[in-house]
């Protein structure tokens, strides 16, 4: 059975690369009828903090990314961590570095002088005795001198890379903590994953660890490097996923979004969570790197406000609502009245100050709208609306529409004329629904007030 991981460090949000890596792990798992893991590397504890690790469960929750055992938290497992470094040891595959962090430091500038790679020079792998009884030491693996290793990646195809490139990289540090080579190796494996799938910069990664699987005695998961993403800003690579559900991105959206970051099916743009589970294969997950556009991550979100069912739409825009001081509650009449805003609504928010005529008279209105709409020619139009509409029986939008139509023949006037002026009474702008639409959402009370009031700025 296909087990995969998403192993974020709870030392900030889940930004958009590390989302996309949870969805493809999330989405491979699904579509090979597998498992989807979680494991915590929380090992780095000055950055490490509670706080980001609930947001970046919180993130996974709102996503709908659910993983199917309980969270591995590594720093749980450190003992055995330990337990297994000094098994390699014992072993001889593993050995004690005596250097100091100056002779660590001066090996690299030597390096760095003769035009080489910055590498340690392996100079107590052969050594058995310390400088002195107490000397502080590091443990080092053992990587092989000469030869090369290949790994057949699910993205990349066959990688080959020489030995003499792999140091022997420290597996404990000086104060006994396991480093992150060495631990993702042993919780792995723990975990029993099959496969490994995560980004390219993690690809030097798997050759090191490669060969700590195979002396640990287990067999190494098949890999996948994901290809990184460009055009991402600082602030946009920082932006965690509660950012943009906050400006009003879609789940939704935001999932078929970063889905086609580096993957295709067809031409298909638009996915749903089921579509994406059945099409969905990481050999499929293209070499290069992908791309972040704002524009289509937009596009995508205005296309699933489109296709949401009413009552879901109505009920995702409630908190957006309050947040501009709206108190507002799922009813037939908000039902009726996002499914008109839809095609104009790129985001949540954007559907919210859409909405505020809906429930609030206007705080202000747009003057060059009431310069060129609110006219001495309009107004005996307006009043006139004013008396009919108080007088309506039924306040249906057909009886509506049909009341403003009567007084745009009677004044003999234009259309806009008369809806125009109504929609900056009514909205303070000249955006909203059909005339009709925009009084019957309002109200009988409510619209004969806004338009009275609107009164005095005819001029």
């Amino acid at each position: 059975m296909t087990r995969v991981r998403f192993a974020p460090s709870p030392t900030g949000n889940l930004h958009i690369g590390g989302a996309r890596t949870a969805l493809f792990n999330w989405l491979y798992a699904r579509h090979t009828g597998g498992k989807f893991l979680l494991r915590i590397e929380d090992t780095d504890l000055a950055r490490s903090t509670e706080e980001s690790l609930q947001a970046i469960l919180e993130a996974l929750d709102w996503l709908g990314l659910d993983y199917d055992e309980p969270p591995v938290r590594q720093t749980a497992r450190q003992a055995e961590h330990v337990r297994l470094a000094e098994s390699l040891l014992e072993q001889g595959l593993a050995y004690r570095c005596y250097c100091t962090a100056e002779e660590l430091e001066q090996m690299r500038e030597d390096a760095r002088a003769r035009g080489e790679q910055p590498r340690y020079d392996r100079r107590w792998r052969d050594k058995t005795e310390p400088p002195s009884p107490d000397a502080p030491y590091s443990v080092r693996f053992k990587m092989p001198i000469d030869g090369e290793l290949t790994i057949d990646d699910q993205v990349l195809g066959e990688v080959t890379v020489g030995n003499k490139e792999l140091d022997d990289l420290v597996i404990l540090r000086s104060d006994g903590t396991p480093t992150y080579n060495f631990v993702v190796v042993c919780d792995d494996a723990h975990m029993g994953i099959t496969h490994v799938i995560r980004g390219q910069d993690h690809l030097r990664n798997s050759f090191r660890q490669t060969y700590i699987y195979r002396a640990l005695g287990f067999e190494p998961p098949r890999f996948g490097h994901l290809p990184l993403v460009d055009g991402l800003s600082k602030r946009k690579g920082s932006a965690g996923v509660q950012d943009f559900r906050d400006r009003g991105i879609l789940k939704e959206a935001l999932i078929n979004y970063i889905a086609r970051l580096g993957w295709s099916h067809g031409d298909q743009e638009i996915f749903t969570i089921d579509e994406l589970v059945q099409h969905f294969d990481v050999v499929n997950v293209q070499r290069g790197s992908a791309s972040y556009d704002e524009q289509k991550l937009t596009w995508v979100n205005s296309e699933w406000i489109k296709r949401l069912p009413s009552a879901e739409l109505a009920e995702r825009l409630v908190p957006f609502l309050q947040k501009i001081g709206i108190d507002a509650t799922v009813d037939a009449r908000m039902e009726f009245l996002v499914d008109q805003l839809r095609p104009r609504a790129n985001t949540l928010v954007d559907m919210a100050d859409l909405a505020r005529f809906a429930y609030a008279a206007p705080a202000q209105y747009n003057d060059d709208a009431v310069t060129k709409w609110l006219t001495a020619e309009s107004k005996p139009a307006i009043e006139d609306l004013i008396e009919a509409l108080e007088a309506l029986p039924s306040w249906e939008v057909d009886a509506v529409s049909e009341t403003v139509a009567g007084i745009v023949k009677k004044h003999a006037l234009k259309f806009m004329k008369v809806g125009q002026p109504i929609r900056v009474a009514l909205a303070g702008d000249t955006q909203s629904p059909s005339i009709g639409e925009t009084l019957w959402i309002v109200g009988q009370q409510e619209s004969v007030a806004r338009l009275r009031n609107a009164l005095p700025r005819f001029s």
